[in-house]
Order: C-alpha cells, then sequence, then structure tokens
C-alpha cells in the first residue's frame, strides 16, 4: 500500500458510478485506500437501515478500516429525497476535506448525484402520503405510461426529461405540482447557483462487458435468496414496515413482497428479481451515457488497472 498523499482544498472529488454489480464498491475503497480518502454513499437504497441483503451494502470486513458515511442513516419508513442527501452529502464532504482527506463518492443513484451537482432545486417539500397512496393505486391499475399522461399534462417540459415507465420520478414530479400548484420544472428554473466544490466533481462510470455484468447480477440474486432475503424482508414487516414503504423499492424486496403476498411463485420471485435488475442495469448504463463529462473504464476486472486509469486521468501520482 502506498503511503498517503498530503492533500489541501482543491482536490478532485472523484465519483464512482455505474450499473449495479459492476465492482463500485471495490474500486472505491482501492482508491480511497490508495490515497488516503473516505467513501461517501451514492446509493439511494443503502442509506436505509434494516435492508442488508438486497443492497449489496459493504461489510465492516469489506471496507478495510476505510471510513464509509450517509449507509445506514434512516429507517425504512422515512422519505430520503434527492434534496436531503445533497444536503447531508455537502455537509459530509466538507468535513472529510477538514481533514485533510479526500473525499469519494461511490454508487450508482444518478439523481443523487444530479441533486449534489445542484441540477435539481433544492427539495425540501414534504411527501403528502396519502396523495402518493392515490397516485400508485392509480399506477397499479393503469399502469405507468399512464402516470406518465398524466405528467404530459401538467408539464411537458418535465416529462421531456423522463422515461415512459420510470414510474417513480414521474410521480414525484406529479406530487410537486399537486401540493405546491407550481410544476417541478419551475421550481427547478429558482434553483440557487451550484456550490464551489461541485466544480471539483470527477465522474468515472464503470463499463463492463454486458454478458459478464449480468452472469454476475444473476449470481448475485441467487446469493440474495441463500443468504436470508426472504426472511429479512418478513422481519421488517412484521416491524410495521409497511409493504409500499419507499426503502422496499430496491430491486429484490418488492418482488419477495408480492411472493409473500402470494401473488408469484418463489421461482418466479427469484426470476423476476435477476430481470428487473439486468433492466435496471441497463437504464443505469442510458444515463451515464447521456450524462456530460463522463470518463469511461472499461478495465473490468483488473482493480489494479482501473485504479491506475482514475488516477492518470486525474493527473495524480501516488508516492510509493
Amino acid at each position: 500500500m502506498s503511503q498517503l498523499i498530503p492533500t489541501k482544498s482543491g482536490n478532485p472529488i472523484i465519483t464512482i458510478v455505474g450499473p449495479t454489480a459492476s465492482g463500485k464498491s471495490a474500486l472505491g475503497i482501492a482508491l480511497a485506500k490508495r490515497l488516503g480518502g473516505e467513501v461517501i454513499n451514492l446509493d439511494s437504497v443503502q442509506v436505509y437501515q434494516g435492508l442488508y441483503v438486497a443492497t449489496a451494502k459493504v461489510t465492516k470486513e469489506e471496507m478495510q478500516d476505510i471510513p464509509h458515511h450517509l449507509i445506514d442513516i434512516v429507517g425504512p419508513t422515512e422519505n430520503f429525497t434527492a434534496g436531503k442527501y445533497a444536503r447531508t452529502a455537502t455537509t459530509t464532504i466538507a468535513e472529510i476535506e477538514a481533514r485533510n482527506n479526500y473525499a469519494l463518492l461511490v454508487g450508482g443513484t444518478g439523481f443523487y448525484l444530479r441533486a449534489l451537482q445542484g441540477s435539481l432545486f433544492d427539495e425540501q417539500l414534504t411527501t403528502d402520503l396519502k396523495l402518493r397512496e392515490r397516485l400508485k393505486a392509480i399506477l397499479t391499475k393503469k399502469g405507468p405510461e399512464h402516470i406518465y399522461k398524466m405528467l404530459m399534462r401538467f408539464d411537458k417540459v418535465a416529462a421531456a426529461k423522463i422515461a415512459i415507465k420510470d414510474w417513480s420520478r414521474s410521480i414525484r414530479a406529479l406530487e410537486v405540482y399537486f401540493q405546491t400548484k407550481r410544476s417541478i420544472t419551475e421550481w427547478q428554473q429558482k434553483m440557487p447557483e451550484a456550490l464551489p466544490f461541485v466544480k471539483r466533481i470527477c465522474v468515472f462510470a464503470l463499463n463492463p462487458p454486458r454478458e459478464e455484468l449480468y452472469q454476475k447480477i444473476n449470481t448475485r440474486v441467487d446469493k440474495m435468496f441463500s443468504d436470508g432475503l426472504i426472511a429479512e424482508v418478513e422481519n421488517l414487516l412484521k416491524q410495521g414496515v409497511p409493504p409500499n414503504a419507499k426503502a422496499f423499492g430496491g430491486h429484490g424486496y418488492r418482488r419477495v413482497i408480492e411472493y409473500l403476498q402470494g401473488q408469484r411463485s418463489l421461482e418466479s420471485c427469484i426470476e423476476q428479481t435477476k430481470l428487473d435488475t439486468r433492466h435496471y442495469a441497463k437504464r443505469q448504463l442510458t444515463w451515464w451515457r447521456h450524462t456530460g463529462g463522463v470518463n469511461w473504464l472499461n478495465a473490468f476486472g483488473s482493480e489494479e488497472k482501473l485504479v491506475s486509469e482514475v488516477l492518470k486521468i486525474i493527473g495524480i501520482t501516488p508516492h510509493l
């Protein structure tokens, strides 16, 4: 392991993104060890307490003594918005850099990163749970395409930026409109200027071969079920976490709930989870390909080469 590199204000904020199961966590830890850094979670499911099996949270052993932040910070029933994430992550970055360490963002939630970069309005709107239930009931009955058509009626600009089947974002945009009588586009036009540190965010996306990635996803899903995913969901439900909790929106959880409610066989539950996760990985890749300023990493399976590639791009030569 190389010696820590003295740091100062102005360091690049290395950000590791990419599809699920591509090795983001391992690369983030390797870079943190090389540079003397701390990892900030950039995954919207890993913020929730009590969800472990399907979230791929790094274990204490896997962390290798590297500090990790914004993992297990809210209860599974809380609506942790991108705006809340951005405010919390901003404070965390400042604290890490005050310790003269590198801050590394690691995860696959593009919406969180956009909020941190100031590309979303500073959302502090309290969620109207009754409104959300009504919208989700419409979703269940008529499908995501109908939710998308509803959004088109009220905010065509926002709808143009959202995939037709991305019902989660469509519902949030509708919630903003119905609660404030102003579209999410109007709110975003009143965004404050991005904070100075945003210019130092340097994004790297893992780009694994599709077949290898899908095989890793299938293997991971099988392991999730053998590691007790069903028992974990049953325990959370017994603790009073409602089946429609936002935390259960993560891949694997909602299919297990369908299985427990008698809507699926176990075999269907497992296979649908694999399919869902593969589709999600494809959407993640599409998201990052449509995001400007991303550095693509292609040395899949070679952690040392990936580390060297990242350091070369940002112009850092570690002291050996």
